[in-house]
């Protein structure tokens, strides 16, 4: 199978196209307004010719994502916060490691602490149990991908905080890939009055050349007798969806005995965790999603020093 169309990427480097970009900073807007409202009370009390020194420290060893976002906070706050940066996205750092040090105003270094440690905290969570994942599976042919199961608005952010993490982004929307789930096939069925996985085959093949050279296919199944029906068509990837180590082992064997290893590819994906995924992934398949790293992530523990 042509591998780039179903790896998505890997590349931890944050390269938004402008459309993302835009988005963004829409976000960034939106987080900065909600907090700030007509202008901080608190803040209001300090002298406007203070200048500070304010320090992103992590409390807990972490993967750090988010770090590149700051000099953006910073100067949507005030012309007069200026950033540096001492860590890159993607990197490991233990505790009392410095992350990024703002200078300037100190009033707006006050004002825009929330804002900027909500996304630090939060994106730098979604890294480090990414991490985890890709750590415990490390030596198998297995990789970790991320899903939908993101906070809206947060998707392209999200999955960036998967590439620093070690992971690989599946779709990003509905519009980039076909994923032919239980409900899709539970309609077809109704509509066709059929063996809905054979009826999908037959969609497949009129709209495949319609998909272009970078959408996959991708068909969900969760017994093993769907499985050999869906060996028969023409997807990229069989998503074995909450079936057990035995079952993924059988399908492995199974894709092998018809010669399709070097076609189709097997996803894990239903209720897998840290305890479970190794497990999980030397039963052969190359793709393990899991939704728990984007949607059940803890924020890390990171503090804003003010040093005057």
């Amino acid at each position: 199978m042509n591998s780039d169309k179903a790896t998505r990427t890997s590349d931890v480097r944050f390269k938004p196209t402008r459309a993302e970009r835009q988005n963004l900073w829409r976000l960034l807007e939106m987080a900065r307004d909600e907090d700030l409202g007509s202008g901080d009370l608190t803040g209001a009390m300090l002298g406007s010719d203070v200048q500070a020194e304010a320090v992103f420290v992590p409390r807990q060893p972490m993967v750090t994502c988010g770090v590149e976002l700051l000099e953006a906070i910073a100067v949507m706050y005030s012309g007069d916060l200026h950033t540096r940066t001492l860590v890159h996205d993607g990197q490991r750092v233990e505790p009392g490691e410095p992350l990024a040090i703002w200078t300037g105003s100190a009033k707006a270094a006050m004002a825009a602490e929330r804002v900027a440690l909500n996304f630090l905290q939060r994106l730098s969570g979604v890294a480090t149990l990414t991490r985890q994942y890709v750590d415990a599976v490390a030596g198998t042919s297995a990789h970790v991908y991320d899903t939908r199961k993101t906070i809206p608005g947060w998707r392209e952010l999200a999955k960036y905080a998967v590439r620093c993490g070690g992971g690989r982004n599946h779709r990003m929307g509905l519009w980039d890939a076909v994923l032919i789930k239980d409900n899709h096939l539970a309609i077809m069925a109704r509509a066709e009055g059929q063996d809905p996985i054979k009826a999908m085959g037959r969609e497949l093949e009129r709209v495949r050349p319609y998909l272009g050279n970078t959408a996959f296919v991708m068909l969900e199944v969760d017994t093993l007798e769907q499985f050999a029906v869906a060996l028969t068509l023409k997807v990229d990837i069989i998503m074995l969806d909450n079936m057990n180590v035995q079952q993924m082992r059988t399908a492995v064997a199974m894709r092998e005995q018809a010669g399709l290893a070097a076609r189709i590819e097997l996803e894990a994906s239903g209720g897998i965790t840290l305890q479970t995924v190794r497990a999980v992934a030397q039963t052969g398949v190359e793709r393990i999603s899991v939704g728990a790293i984007t949607h059940s992530a803890e924020s890390v523990d990171i503090g804003l020093d003010i040093q005057i």
